[in-house]
């Protein structure tokens, strides 16, 4: 199988394109990227910087990944890098930045990863496997999220801001606090809704599974006392359950960003 790359398209010196990589009309590709066995650049779409897609990703039309952080004062450098898990789309307009040398430089996203029309990610973020944005979503800088999360249209995440895997974010939510995982949020300021059950059905989830979480969750956030003591508590009544202390864990963990509670 062979390279396939139009006649408009620029691909510079240096770019590594592998096996089956077919690159569209107007496209752009640069010096240091590297671009994946099977990967395809619709048309109009641009990879540049110290970019690496892995294999059989798509890019449609306008799609742009690799350019440099959005900060002040901050120059593009080789070590101001983006990494793309196999798999993965960007549908139009979608874009994803390099990140900032000071903080390690990597901004990544994970396998299969569905990154709708006009989405972004920010520098120095680090994207799980299977998520998936809804138009015009908006992540800002060194935001981690967990495999399977689900983000509805229009919704805006703070920097430094944790999602836990398996969580669920409405649409038009602005979060400003860390999402456990499993949770789901609504609104602005986005508030703890409860658990995104219709997706951990939908990936399998067993009802014994969904029994333990939905028991941490009713002993961390529900209840009488505060919240520190049913945590501590919870963290010692299910020691030996994964799923209950992957929740409790997240929250123990802590970050720069507070936990996102009820209202």
């Amino acid at each position: 199988m062979s390279v396939e790359v139009h006649a408009t398209a620029v691909v510079e010196k240096g770019a590594v394109l592998h096996d089956g990589v077919r690159i569209g009309p107007f496209c752009h590709v640069g010096a240091m990227a590297e671009l994946g066995a099977g990967t395809e650049l619709i048309s109009h779409a641009s990879v540049t910087g110290n970019t690496r897609l892995g294999e059989n990703c798509i890019l449609y039309p306008h799609a742009v990944l690799g350019c440099g952080p959005q900060v002040l004062g901050v120059r593009e450098t080789a070590d101001s890098r983006l990494e793309i898990g196999a798999g993965s789309v960007f549908r139009e307009y979608a874009t994803a930045h390099t990140g900032s040398p000071k903080h390690g430089g990597l901004t990544k996203v994970g396998t299969s990863c569905f990154i709708m029309i006009g989405a972004h990610i920010a520098h120095d973020c680090v994207i799980g496997d299977n998520v998936v944005m809804a138009n015009n979503v908006s992540l800002a800088g060194h935001i981690e999220v967990g495999d399977n999360v689900w983000f509805g249209g229009l919704a805006a995440v703070h920097q430094f801001s944790r999602i836990g895997r398996n969580a669920f974010i409405g649409g038009g939510a602005i979060v400003v606090e860390d999402v456990i995982p499993f949770g789901s949020v609504v609104g602005n300021h986005a508030k703890l809704a409860g658990l995104n059950t219709v997706g951990l059905k939908r990936r399998g989830f067993s009802k014994s599974d969904l029994h333990e979480i939905r028991s941490a969750f009713k002993a961390v956030f529900e209840g009488e006392g505060l919240f520190k003591d049913r945590l501590a508590k919870a963290a010692q009544n299910f020691a030996d359950k994964k799923l209950a202390m992957e929740m409790i864990n997240f929250i123990l963990e802590g970050g720069d960003r507070p936990i996102c509670k009820p209202a």
